[in-house]
């Protein structure tokens, strides 16, 4: 298999974040594509040529309806020559790794499992898993891993809502289980993306992207902690950061936020605390990062609540309406999203709830749906930004806010009646 084959069949288990994208970008290349989700609705809207993924448009998904066919059945993956699993994998409530979804996965796979097909993971997870979970569930099929069929690991780099590095333009690191598993896999990649990265092991690629996420991770924390430091030193934080940012060496720009949330950051550094107890080590430095990022919607709770007293007004009774539900810029995924944690927090006190979310039309949870900022900002008490969408009208929410609390830093610099920022 490369690049210049033409009629390489490839299936996606796994349609949402990660999934969908990688499914229309084999489509684009030429290629057929079939896209198994156990989500029915997911599979009805993509034979309808409508996509629920803002990074992919719909006019694009319908563009690629011949090359792509889109099922709920594992057994049409049995003619596919590759096989991508791209399938949730979250953390248990005791803040241990749920493998279940690809457990579910990789046992249907192995009943439709053929001799020479390729199977790659994506899904986030800790070192070890394709090897020592993933291998043995698909060898009930009779085959044998490396042998009579190949498996790799190849982390998926999907950042939602991003423009500026894509499928195409993001390297993409491969790890085979052997030597042949891994030029099976690279040739499989470079189909879709301009630079493939080889490591030696399924092992390495697994931790390579816990790395990457941890240390996004742990700048933040660092960060979040700054601000709580600033806010009892009465110092702006944010003006604190850009000014460190103009050193041109020896420093990364990070800024505080209300909290992680999506499907990657606050999840993958209890993967790699949970596997490390394991070899009897503590990753201390990692886990603390995770428990200050996780804190951060409580912190962000008390700041409303300590705005509103200043205020003589009680949080009980109070009307508050939160910009932006989902947990980052330009998406509609509430997947662990701070905003949600604040909400839930702020209703447990009394406060009376809004939300204008134009990427989030509803929350069931909160029995809300999203309101016009014509509605909500009049009759607020306090208004509280989490999420900036880019189509957001910063300066009209700073202007009809009584009260305004900044969790993202885009109030600094402007003049305010009357704001607090994180």
């Amino acid at each position: 298999m490369n690049q210049s084959e033409i009629g390489v069949s490839v299936g996606i288990i796994g349609l949402g974040y990660v999934g969908l994208p990688l499914a229309v970008a084999f489509a684009e290349a030429g290629h057929r594509v079939v896209g198994l989700d156990v989500d029915a609705s997911k599979v009805a809207s993509i034979a309808a040529g409508r996509s629920y993924i803002e990074d992919i448009p719909s006019e694009r998904l319908a563009a690629v309806r011949d090359r792509l066919e889109a099922t709920t059945r594992y057994a049409d993956l049995a003619q596919v020559d590759a096989v991508i699993i791209a399938v949730p994998t979250p953390l248990t409530e005791n803040r241990e790794p749920d493998l279940q979804p690809l457990i579910s996965a990789g046992t249907a796979l192995a009943a439709v499992l053929q001799q020479g097909q390729l199977v790659v993971l994506e899904s986030t997870t800790y070192p070890g898993t394709t090897r020592d979970r993933l291998a043995p569930l698909l060898e009930e099929s009779g085959l044998r891993a490396g042998h009579t069929f190949n498996l790799a690991f190849s982390p998926e780099r999907i950042d939602p809502g991003r423009t500026d590095y894509t499928i195409r333009t993001t390297p993409k690191v491969v790890g085979g289980l052997t030597p042949e598993c891994l030029d099976r896999a690279v040739a499989l990649y470079e189909i879709v993306c301009d630079e493939v990265v080889p490591v030696s092991t399924p092992e390495v690629a697994e931790l390579t992207k816990l790395l990457e996420n941890i240390f996004r991770s742990v700048n933040i924390a660092l960060v979040n902690e700054l601000a709580m430091v600033c806010d009892r030193m009465h110092i702006d934080v944010w003006e604190v950061v850009e000014a460190a940012a103009t050193k041109p060496y020896g420093f990364m720009s990070f800024k505080p936020g209300p909290g992680m949330g999506g499907h990657c950051l606050p999840v993958d550094p209890f993967y790699l605390a949970w596997k490390a107890r394991e070899y009897d080590t503590q990753t201390e430095f990692i886990e603390l990062a995770g428990e200050v990022n996780a804190a951060m919607p409580y912190y962000c709770a008390e700041k409303v609540t300590r705005a509103l007293n200043d205020d003589s007004k009680p949080v009980r009774g109070s009307r508050i309406a939160v910009i932006g539900a989902s947990y980052k810029a330009g998406v509609g995924d509430v997947r662990e999203s701070p905003a949600i944690k604040i909400m839930a927090l702020l209703a447990e006190r009394g406060a009376e709830l809004d939300y204008h979310d134009p990427y989030v039309p509803e929350l069931p949870k909160f029995g809300l749906k999203s309101r016009s900022l014509d509605e909500i900002l009049p009759d607020a008490d306090a208004v509280v930004i989490v999420t900036v969408h880019p189509d957001l009208d910063i300066e009209r929410v700073i202007d009809q806010s009584a009260l305004l609390v900044d969790f993202r830093g885009v109030t600094s610099g402007r003049t305010a009646q009357r704001v607090v920022r994180l």
